[in-house]
């Protein structure tokens, strides 16, 4: 199996096809297996990268709260080993600190930006302080699907926790500090952004709601957003398709030539 050695640690990764690389960072419930629709839509024309952060997954390592910094490094490392230049990243929930971090850190390597269902971390009060109200259910399946999927795609729904599975336990607290942290990146930090980002929200989401991504939205130049209907926490999971269309025009609008099909074609 393929793993990278990065400071003190074997991260596992995939890489699968050719072309412009697009690096897919997962949240705290998935693992490299979350972006299977994806990896499917894109692998002809795109390289795509997949990885399990440091801890998750196939990667070993601490079971404390994550360091931002080291995600990022640890991405920033990953790309070094596999002499990837410059990608597009795609992010969800965790896997946005992971990539808002290293976009701050790199901007030079990123030819975009795609963050979905996810703050990134930012610590700014305008973003933090409209997590105040959030109290998303315990229930780790009805955090982040919508219940009209549960309900209709008991497979899928069953292979989403199954994935999850793969990961050592941990308690949701571990990751949750991250998004409330006043030390995440700042406003000021973020006027400098340039890097075309795209933010896309499950209509649904009850740990970041559309009002919190569109302040999100608020603080980065020339970003746009997209709420997605029937979609909670995990848009691309629960809705591919749309995802997926999104994904591919954002490509188109920024100049990297990909086209997305459909993820059950």
């Amino acid at each position: 199996m393929p793993y990278a050695p990065i400071d003190g640690t074997e991260l596992f990764y995939e890489s699968h096809g050719d072309g412009p690389a697009i690096v897919f960072a997962h949240g705290r419930g998935g693992n490299h297996l979350s972006w299977w629709q994806q990896v499917a839509a894109f692998q002809d024309q795109n390289r795509c990268v997949t990885f399990d952060h440091r801890g998750w997954g196939l990667t070993s390592g601490p079971l404390g709260e994550p360091d931002p910094a080291t995600f990022a490094a640890d991405l920033a490392a990953l790309l070094d080993y596999l002499e990837i230049g410059r990608a597009v990243l795609v992010a969800q929930s965790m896997g946005g600190v992971t990539c808002l971090g290293f976009a701050l850190a790199h901007p030079e390597r990123v030819a975009g930006l795609v963050l979905a269902d996810t703050t990134g971390g930012i610590g700014d009060a305008s973003v933090v302080s409209l997590l105040e109200d959030v109290h998303p259910p315990e229930h780790p399946l009805r955090r982040a699907l919508s219940d009209g999927f549960i309900a209709g795609q008991p497979e899928l729904t069953f292979l989403f926790g199954a994935i999850g599975r793969i990961n050592p336990a941990m308690p949701v607290s571990v990751v949750s500090g991250l998004f409330r942290n006043p030390g995440g990146p700042s406003a000021a930090e973020l006027a400098n952004l340039t890097i075309p980002t795209l933010l896309v929200v499950g209509a649904e989401d009850r740990i970041f709601p559309p009002p919190v991504i569109a302040a999100v939205q608020r603080l980065i130049p020339g970003s746009r957003l997209e709420v997605v209907p029937e979609a909670a926490h995990s848009t691309h999971f629960e809705q591919p398709a749309v995802f997926n269309g999104l994904l591919a025009g954002f490509l188109a609008e920024i100049g990297v030539n990909a086209v997305a099909v459909a993820a059950d074609d």
